[in-house]
């Protein structure tokens, strides 16, 4: 089995140098998405983030151009 690093809201605030409020209001389920960057462990109410997941797709974003154009087959039109 992989390792994986879950994170509660503070702990991932803490890393990434955002507020934990910014977390929750405005990235959780438009950037931070539920499956993918965090999961409700036993259906209950705590989160907790997918250290690994919100790395990754960091990285990816600060990699792709900021005039790239997103296409439906996941690749990027360059211009």
């Amino acid at each position: 089995m992989e390792d994986v690093t879950y994170m509660t809201t503070d702990e991932l605030a803490a890393r990434i140098k955002y507020d934990p409020r910014t977390i929750r209001e405005r990235l959780k389920d438009t950037v931070l998405l539920e499956g993918r960057h965090y999961i409700r462990p036993f259906g209950g109410r705590k989160i907790l983030f997918i250290w690994e997941a919100v790395r990754d797709d960091m990285a990816a974003v600060a990699t792709t151009p900021s005039f790239a154009i997103p296409m439906a087959s996941g690749g990027y039109c360059h211009g």
